[in-house]
């Protein structure tokens, strides 16, 4: 993981002020690629880590939307699933629906992290009080984003991305303390 303009002071107090962390879904919970059958049906591969790590950041009070120019059913279900807390899709202007949302929920955007790959993402990571891309991101992204993971996109990058926030946080050694048992 690299971090570009943000000292690990700066970075764990920003994570502790965190109430939201958003998510581009295609390049981010997906690898991007896109998969049709002969009927013309789409499907799309979601990573199981990253799933459990958006449970585990809303266990920790973080609410989890997803904000995506895409709309796509299988996304839909996917967050009913994980319980996110917003579903944001068909976003085409995705700066223009972040100021819609900060409103909405009455928070600011340095309370909010972001996880984007590809350049219609660059406003909204430029806006946001964190900001992430995973390891295959596009360039002008890597630049302008706080961190960029190890993982890429649809590989457990949005796992690294919560595992990182959570460790400043304080709290991922007792979230993973569930799974230990008794």
């Amino acid at each position: 993981m690299r971090s570009r303009d943000i000292s690990p002071h700066d970075f764990q107090r920003r994570a502790r002020t965190l109430r939201w962390l958003l998510t581009d879904v295609d390049g981010v919970l997906t690898d991007g690629r896109m998969l049709y059958g002969t009927d013309g049906e789409a499907f799309k591969i979601f990573h199981v880590r990253d799933g459990l790590a958006l449970k585990m950041a809303r266990q920790d009070g973080i609410h989890v939307g997803l904000l995506s120019a895409r709309s796509h059913p299988a996304v839909t279900v996917r967050a009913e699933e994980l319980g996110v807390d917003r579903v944001m899709l068909g976003e085409k202007d995705k700066l223009a629906r972040l100021k819609t949302f900060l409103e909405e929920e009455d928070v600011r955007l340095e309370q909010i992290a972001y996880i984007g790959d590809d350049l219609p993402d660059l406003a909204v990571l430029g806006a946001v009080g964190l900001a992430f891309c995973p390891a295959d991101a596009a360039l002008e992204v890597r630049h302008l984003c706080h961190i960029t993971l190890n993982l890429r996109g649809g590989h457990g990058a949005v796992r690294e991305a919560v595992e990182t926030l959570l460790k400043a946080r304080g709290s991922w050694e007792r979230l993973v303390g569930q799974f230990v048992g008794s």
